[in-house]
């Protein structure tokens, strides 16, 4: 496994608390925070959420509730290769759902790469991802291929930990077809779990006409990694 990765992925993974006999293949964890119905409102949702995430393929489940009495249900996937975005009230009327095409796939894949802070054993375990070298404080993972080819910017802090995240072209949904928009999130907040180290807040704006548009905000209350492969539901 040291073999195939730069030097500077591995030192970080090491950094992280991950070993190379690590042997967990999946993360689960849930989350509470506050995020935006869309980018042209002010007000902000509270929401508690559970995200399953795997090591070792480039998988993941995000299902949040959130409004009042978390009637609203929102479901972000990516598995077998595709990618599933649903809301949801009262859990069977319809409020948005994503059309499953390429530039979807595309942001999922960013997603994941982006939330590898959150599982970092993905760093040695996922055979899927290919990381470059492009500064002492900057590296760039990728993953997919053809229309589906996703890269994503991670900043190490002064610590050598995931501080950021930065995509400049993840596609964002409109009234028209997906934009390429530069999008970034940000970690903070490290405490050592399970010999993990792992940011505990983040945060996930977009940047429009040359201003961050904040649109997400999130802290993690409970994590686990485990040796069970995790089973997504289309």
């Amino acid at each position: 496994m040291k073999a195939r990765l730069p030097a500077a992925v591995y030192e970080l993974a090491m950094r992280l608390g991950v070993k190379t006999e690590d042997d967990r293949s999946s993360v689960r964890l849930t989350q509470t925070g506050r995020m935006k119905r869309n980018l042209e409102v002010e007000s902000w949702m509270a929401f508690t959420a559970t995200q399953a995430i795997s090591t070792r393929d480039c998988e993941f489940e995000w299902r949040a509730k959130a409004g009042p009495f978390g009637l609203v249900s929102a479901r972000d996937a990516l598995t077998n290769g595709e990618g599933r975005f649903d809301i949801v009230a009262l859990g069977f009327i319809p409020i948005a759902r994503a059309a499953h095409t390429p530039a979807l796939v595309r942001g999922e894949l960013m997603r994941y790469l982006a939330e590898i802070a959150w599982a970092p054993h993905a760093i040695l375990g996922n055979a899927a991802l290919r990381w470059r070298e492009d500064g002492p404080d900057t590296l760039s993972v990728s993953a997919g291929s053809g229309e589906t080819a996703s890269e994503v910017m991670l900043s190490l802090d002064h610590d050598g930990r995931i501080a950021g995240s930065f995509a400049p072209d993840r596609p964002r949904s409109t009234t028209g077809p997906p934009l390429p928009t530069p999008w970034r999130g940000r970690f903070s907040d490290y405490h050592c779990l399970d010999n993990i180290w792992l940011p505990f807040a983040g945060e996930v704006a977009w940047e429009i006409d040359g201003k961050e548009a904040l649109y997400w905000q999130g802290r993690i209350e409970q994590w686990e990694a485990s040796t069970r492969v995790i089973r997504i539901n289309n």
